[in-house]
């Protein structure tokens, strides 16, 4: 360490000059960093295990797909179900809270009979929250 040996009055000066000892405290400091583990915090948790038969539920909570193919079957959010088991299903959709979204979706090539009999039991369940997807594919059409 070294000390200053006088100041101009003539007095000695005892100050310690502190920069080495900083230099050894970052060392230090950096040392300790890299030597200590890593803590690894671990959350349990119990993962569902996939169910190769389970099916989905048939209602989902947010919104759900009544598609119309060309041969004129009806799917509910991709499984076929005929006008009885549809009515079905919207009427749980309408007693959930919030009411999920209804997406139509027929095919072009669909007959208009099957969409009106599928429009038909949408509006005597009462369906307020129901919206056309793909309307792009008639764009031709007319």
């Amino acid at each position: 360490m070294a000390m200053a040996a006088a100041t101009a009055e003539g007095e000695p000066m005892m100050d310690i000059n502190t920069t080495p000892l900083i230099d050894v405290m970052l060392v230090l400091l950096i040392m300790f960093i890299i030597t200590i583990p890593i803590q690894t915090h671990a959350v349990k948790l119990d993962l569902p295990v996939d169910q190769p038969n389970a099916t989905p539920p048939p209602v989902d909570p947010v919104k759900n797909k009544v598609t119309i193919d060309a041969a004129g079957t009806i799917f509910w959010n991709g499984s076929p179900i005929d006008l009885i088991r549809l009515r079905q299903y919207l009427d749980i959709t309408q007693q959930m809270n919030p009411v999920p979204e209804l997406h139509l979706q027929p095919d072009p090539q669909a007959r208009y009979v099957i969409v009106d009999e599928v429009l038909a039991v949408t509006k005597r369940a009462n369906v307020e929250k129901m919206g056309f997807v793909g309307n792009e594919a008639y764009a031709g059409a007319f």
